[in-house]
Parts: structure tokens; C-alpha cells; sequence
């Protein structure tokens, strides 16, 4: 299996937190294997990357929004959620029918109405856009 966005995912160690990425920022293969195992679905290349470059870093995968980690995944509403802000006003997910897409559209869902809303952009789009609203805004 190719390696997509795995060395961009892990270049926002360095571009947001100043240091030098470490696998211990990631999860391992095996680790995300594992934790995957428990369910009955497979989750998109650019979401296992994104596991595998930063799954165990704190400061990205809770920076202003949090991020499920991977056995916490779940499918609802037709959609695999991923994340959701810290008021859990919002999640965002994927549909399922999208899950075999290499890097899907991200949606938003309002969690008082239940509504869906596409993002108009795919995973890694809506990543680095986030991160650098949410640590370039910091630095103004």
C-alpha cells in the first residue's frame, strides 16, 4: 500500500509544535490494527495515515476539535464519525458509502437537528485548512 499523506500529516509536528516528529506520535500499524479489529467496517487510507502519523500526539489530535481515536469509531446516521468539537455541538464523519475512497468528503453534522452538511472538501483538505486556522489565528 501506497503512502499518500503520511509524510504531510507528519510534517504538522514540526510546522505547529516546534519539535521533531517521533513514532511515538503515531500510532504503530499493529496498534491501529488493533484497535480497528473491533469493528465491522474499514476506515478510509487517509484516516489510517492520519492515525499512523498522529494518533498519539495529545496537542494535535485534541487541538480545538477532538479526534476519535480509532476504537471509538463509530458508524451513524449512514456516516463514520471521526470528530467533534468540544461543546459536542458538531461531528464531522464521512458517508459509508464513501469509506473505500482513498481521501472522502468530510460532512458536518448539527447535532441538535441531526443535519448533515458537506464540508465541500475532502479529509486532508479540511485537516491542514483546521490546523492552520486553529494554530495561525493563535499566533495573531
Amino acid at each position: 500500500m501506497s503512502e499518500m499523506f503520511l509524510d504531510k500529516f507528519r510534517a504538522l509536528v514540526p510546522k505547529y509544535l516546534e519539535d521533531n516528529w517521533r513514532p511515538e506520535d503515531g500510532l504503530s500499524a499493529d496498534e491501529l490494527d488493533e484497535m480497528l479489529d473491533e469493528h465491522d467496517f474499514s476506515i478510509p487510507l487517509v484516516l489510517r495515515e492520519f492515525y499512523l502519523a498522529l494518533g498519539g500526539c495529545e496537542d494535535l489530535m485534541e487541538a480545538y476539535h477532538f479526534f476519535w481515536d480509532p476504537d471509538e469509531l463509530e458508524l451513524e446516521d449512514g456516516f463514520l464519525l471521526f470528530l467533534e468539537d468540544e461543546d459536542e455541538k458538531f461531528a464531522w464523519g464521512f458517508r459509508a458509502d464513501q469509506l473505500d475512497v482513498p481521501d472522502p468528503i468530510v460532512w458536518r453534522r448539527n447535532n441538535a437537528r441531526g443535519e448533515w452538511q458537506s464540508e465541500e472538501g475532502t479529509f486532508s483538505e479540511y485537516v491542514f485548512d483546521m490546523f492552520e486556522w486553529v494554530f495561525e489565528d493563535d499566533e495573531d
